[in-house]
């Protein structure tokens, strides 16, 4: 495992020259007893298909319909302060249906953008990456994109992607990954830098890298045996097994997996639950010392969100 850890840049860097033989490959491992949502066999799943049927989260707002590629590029992360009783949660919504959430350079800046100002806001107790397209958290890098790329682009933009996925691990509030979709390849390293991760039962999940002849790159091979232990996180990486929600519990990959629900959020709902009862136990904040004087008091503390 070390050795293919320390071969990941250089493999990785590999994918420009069979740019296009990858893209076909990844759209290959997408298809064995994996229906993407609302995509028909022989049929392309366009960005209409995407956006039929979907409802919007709870307190969240409406995903736009029509999804296209003509999408403004700043609608691609959405990132929602939410007030109220959900004052100092923030959710990173990745929006950007036309390309199944795929990491691209745009992406990946807006991602590093968001994180960037959010490691040193005081306000923030907890942060939810979710997705805003239904049946899909996120597939991974955008072959297409990286097929067009330089050799001199590829090893930048691969240490970029797990520059950015380490900054969210070392965010200093606690991070909830809601998986109501697909979570492939890059997709899970994502979600495997939050401290907590939740799943539809629908939802699949794996490190497929090594059926495109490469290895994961965005800390998968260290963050996987972490959680799951060394001997199944090789199993699943050397094989590129894809787990549904059930199976991912089973294995300890998620903390809590749910049916999922006529909006298609259950996973996001579960995580909203899960980051209010956070609320007022981070530090430092005025309801940790209200929650001391209260003990010192012998009272119930009545915090304030503050």
């Amino acid at each position: 495992m070390a050795a293919a850890v320390a071969a990941a840049p250089g493999a990785l860097g590999s994918l420009h020259a069979g740019g296009a033989r990858l893209v076909a490959a990844c759209s290959a491992w997408l298809c064995p007893g994996l229906r993407l949502p609302g995509s028909l066999a022989g049929r392309r799943a366009g960005p209409a298909i995407w956006a039929q049927g979907w409802v919007p989260a709870a307190g969240g707002p409406a995903p736009k319909r029509g999804y296209s590629s003509e999408m403004k590029t700043e609608d691609e992360l959405r990132v929602r302060h939410l007030e109220e009783e959900n004052r100092g949660i923030v959710v990173l919504g990745i929006n950007r249906a036309y390309g199944k959430n795929s990491l691209s350079k745009n992406l990946i800046k807006m991602l590093s953008k968001a994180v960037d100002a959010l490691k040193s806001d005081k306000k923030v107790r907890t942060i939810i990456i979710r997705s805003e397209v239904p049946g899909i958290f996120c597939a991974g890098a955008d072959l297409k994109e990286r097929a067009k790329m330089s050799s001199s682009e590829v090893g930048p933009f691969v240490s970029k992607i797990r520059a950015v996925i380490n900054d969210i691990a070392n965010l200093p509030v606690p991070t909830i990954a809601a998986i109501d979709g697909l979570a492939l390849g890059g997709g899970l390293e994502l979600a495997l830098a939050c401290d907590i991760r939740v799943a539809a039962s629908s939802a699949k999940m794996g490190l497929v890298e090594t059926k495109l002849a490469i290895i994961p790159g965005g800390g998968g091979t260290q963050r996987l045996p972490r959680a799951i232990g060394m001997s199944l996180a090789k199993e699943l990486i050397f094989s590129a097994r894809v787990l549904d929600g059930k199976e991912a519990k089973a294995v300890g990959l998620i903390s809590h997996v749910l049916e999922q629900n006529q909006e298609g959020d259950a996973a996001y709902r579960k995580a909203l639950d899960l980051a209010r009862e956070f609320l007022p136990q981070t530090i430092p904040t005025k309801d940790r010392l209200e929650g001391l004087l209260a003990f010192k008091e012998k009272r119930p503390p009545r915090y304030k969100g503050e």
